[in-house]
């Protein structure tokens, strides 16, 4: 294992579209969402725990999770849990833990992920991670893998390639694009020069931060100030003073869509951002009428298609729903139709005003 090669599990966000699973106080990332036995920032890091020393491992969360993440993980190393005092997005996040790697390793590599995703390939998850900081520890790159799209797809980013690749399956990126509307999707994925956006990066540290000076100067100019108390006992009030400052925006804004060296590994490795129930449908294994059940206490009936979660020991009967969620916490039962799922943030939104902060 090259001792130049980190990772920042980025595990800051609340996970709003998977209520009423993932609360404020508990987010989606600390939950089996699955049914694996196995929470998703768990098998986030067993997935790099195969092929990066543990001690250069990182997860940059908030300040309110910090407790749950030394749970979660005991093999990994108090200080490498960094915490975010605010939330202002991925650009501040990664900053954070470039700028502070700097001055621990100057020639650090770094892959940026996601906390919540789901990889049902690590080997060849692995391999592409490899390739990819192979290519930035001689190149000045910024590289994001792309996955593959297996059909037209609106939840998703998308970004755009050049035909001819600059080093074995190393493509320079066209464009970036924002979710689009289904027609767009169907035209992206005809073409066939369109990835998904998967929002895992690899850099060299160095390359990153020349980024953040050039294209987030303001970002820069807070971080680089307090460079010289990171990896002291004063950071922690370091990174209190910087985080009012920080503007709040994503790396993708931010720098990969504005840079010029900006790189995408075309990738298949069994990749969902499990962003919606409805995406997780699609993940779990289904029944012979194509119901996906995450939970042992459930019976079904003439019912189809349905999303079914319960962690509850209480027996979850189901007669006559097709194409719902229907998903079975402690204290909320929410029933509602798949292709209504967008909906759950207002319902939530509606819930904090008649109920207050209780269910959330």
């Amino acid at each position: 294992m090259d001792k130049n090669h980190y990772v920042a599990i980025m595990a800051g966000g609340i996970g709003s579209r998977f209520w009423p699973m993932s609360r404020t106080d508990y987010p989606k990332q600390f939950l089996d969402i699955l049914n694996t036995g196995r929470t998703l920032i768990q098998a986030t890091y067993d997935r790099f725990a195969r092929f990066l020393l543990p001690e250069n491992i990182y997860v940059v969360t908030s300040q309110q999770y910090e407790h749950i993440v030394r749970e979660q993980l005991p093999d990994l190393p108090v200080e490498n849990i960094l915490c975010e005092p605010s939330r202002k997005n991925t650009a501040a996040c990664i900053a954070y833990i470039s700028y502070k790697l700097r001055g621990i390793n100057p020639n650090a590599n770094l892959i940026c992920a996601p906390a919540d995703h789901l990889v049902t390939e690590p080997d060849v998850f692995e391999k592409i991670c490899m390739d990819a900081l192979r290519f930035t520890s001689h190149i000045k790159a910024l590289i994001t893998l792309g996955v593959k799209p297996s059909h037209p797809n609106t939840g998703y980013g998308y970004i755009q390639y050049e035909s001819f690749a600059v080093s074995e399956n190393v493509f320079k990126v066209k464009t970036f694009t924002e979710k689009p509307d289904m027609e767009l999707a169907k035209t992206f994925i005809s073409s066939g020069d369109f990835l998904w956006n998967a929002g895992i990066f690899v850099w060299q540290v160095k390359s990153i931060i020349t980024a953040f000076e050039k294209l987030l100067p303001e970002l820069h100019e807070v971080f680089d100030m307090e460079t010289d108390r990171f990896n002291t006992p004063e950071e922690k009030e370091a990174v209190e003073r910087i985080y009012p400052q920080c503007v709040n925006i994503s790396i993708d804004y931010g720098v990969m869509e504005k840079a010029d060296n900006v790189y995408v590994i075309p990738s298949s490795f069994g990749w969902s951002d499990l962003g919606t129930w409805k995406s997780t449908y699609e993940t779990i294994e289904k029944d012979y009428l194509g119901n996906a059940v995450a939970g042992e206490n459930v019976v079904v009936f003439d019912s189809t298609k349905n999303m079914v979660h319960t962690a509850n020991k209480r027996l979850l009967v189901l007669q006559g729903l097709d194409d719902f969620i229907i998903v079975d916490t402690e204290d909320v039962l929410l029933i509602c139709k798949k292709d209504q799922e967008q909906e759950i943030k207002e319902y939530v939104a509606e819930i904090k005003r008649s109920k207050g902060e209780k269910y959330l």
